[in-house]
């Protein structure tokens, strides 16, 4: 199975690049598909592994075009977290069942099941990955990525990628590599946390590296979009934005999410049960205007810190029980002024290190959680320590020219 290569080039090597415009709207995987590579899935029996982000151009969801054209057979669907219509609430397992609209059955992969089983796969021809990612290494859509691909490798099923943009570019790299040791669902390669690479590219370098179970080689195609480049922020695609999961609300939420979501490794409120999830964060012992002044006095790049006041709340179908629910917290609002220059994880190390100064015994960690998420007990034992933030930032930095050099040969964007 080990040949990718002669089946990705001949996809992806037809597409030109012009000297395209930022607000003309680039064309995803699944539109190209349809539109020039329809006889990679023609009579085939599909497995669709998607949520509600797989639209395309027309506003159709890939899954009721595929159910609806005559010459594909869509078997069925898998969901990742949060499920196909991306209404579960974050780390909420997800049932098997139905389609509403289709009455196809749903997989969940995330839940008892994280790896499609061989019942699940008996009657089909094809599985394909269809889900809008956001470039970072803990969100879990990327470890579905990864077993979808290794269940069809072991049975011998063509596994296709429809690829979509990276949203915020595919140019940033930023954090610690995932040590072997903290192999989790929210790490599951050893990447950095921001790896600046689409899901092809990723599913591409899974493939290549040898990263899945056993070394084995999955019998990939990716579809490339047209127009995208390394250098867009997603906004720039010409696309909409629809939440691929019920926290990650705007763009703006994809841009501190890299650093803030390490919050969730404390006993600070990362904002769910907010309107703004990953840039509201505090606690009901925290002093919001104190943290906000200790962080601006650094003056990191393009980014502020307001002092701010909120309660967690329950929200249905988007945070349950979240941390300090029904409870007054003063944190700070992150506030993006630049995000072209704004460095999300370093800015997150800064984040941790005051609070863990100016809050004392009242500020603790999720070790198990913060480990997992930073991918090492680096991050932990050196905030713990005082170590100046800036010498932690310095100490991936060979980490990650590393991991640039080995990903250059998977990039399919200019």
């Amino acid at each position: 199975m080990n040949n990718i290569r002669t089946i990705v080039l001949p996809l992806v090597c037809i597409v030109a690049f012009g000297n395209l415009k930022a607000s003309d709207r680039v064309k995803v995987g699944a539109d190209v598909l349809l539109e020039q590579h329809f006889d990679i899935i023609q009579g085939k029996r599909i497995g669709l592994v998607t949520n509600q982000s797989a639209v395309l151009a027309d506003g159709l969801h890939l899954a009721d075009a595929l159910y609806e054209n005559k010459k594909t057979i869509l078997v069925a669907l898998f969901g990742p977290e949060h499920g196909i219509r991306g209404d579960a609430p974050d780390g909420r397992s997800v049932q098997h069942g139905r389609d509403s609209k289709t009455g196809l059955p749903v997989y969940s992969l995330y839940g008892k099941t994280s790896k499609p089983t061989d019942d699940m796969l008996k009657d089909i021809d094809i599985l394909i990955f269809d889900v809008q990612d956001v470039g970072v290494r803990f969100y879990t859509f990327e470890s579905t990525l990864s077993m979808a691909m290794e269940a069809a490798a072991e049975h011998g099923i063509p596994f296709v990628v429809l690829d979509r943009p990276n949203p915020i570019r595919g140019t940033w790299i930023e954090g610690f590599v995932r040590l072997d040791s903290l192999t989790s669902f929210v790490g599951l390669h050893p990447t950095p946390i921001a790896h600046g690479m689409t899901v092809g590219e990723l599913a591409t370098m899974f493939n290549e590296e040898g990263w899945l179970k056993n070394g084995t080689r999955a019998n990939l195609t990716v579809v490339r979009m047209k127009g995208w480049r390394r250098s867009m922020w997603f906004d720039e695609s010409g696309l909409t934005w629809i939440k691929p999961s019920p926290n990650m609300a705007t763009l703006k939420t994809a841009v501190v999410y890299p650093g803030t979501c390490l919050i969730e490794g404390t006993n600070l409120s990362e904002g769910r049960g907010t309107e703004r999830p990953f840039e509201f964060l505090g606690a009901p012992f925290a002093n919001g205007t104190k943290w906000a002044d200790a962080l601006n006095s650094q003056k990191l790049p393009g980014v502020v810190f307001k002092s701010v006041t909120f309660t967690p709340q329950d929200i249905p179908n988007v945070a349950n029980n979240p941390k300090h629910r029904g409870m007054v917290c003063e944190g700070i609002a992150l506030e993006v002024v630049d995000r072209n220059i704004f460095e999300p994880v370093r800015t997150a190390v800064y984040v941790l290190s005051e609070a863990k100064k100016l809050f004392g015994e009242d500020f603790e960690w999720r070790t198990a959680s913060i480990d997992r998420l930073a991918g090492t007990p680096v991050l932990r034992r050196s905030i713990d320590a005082g170590e100046p933030p800036q010498k932690i930032v310095e100490g991936w930095t060979t980490e990650v020219e590393r991991f640039s050099k080995m990903r250059k040969k998977y990039l399919l964007y200019p």
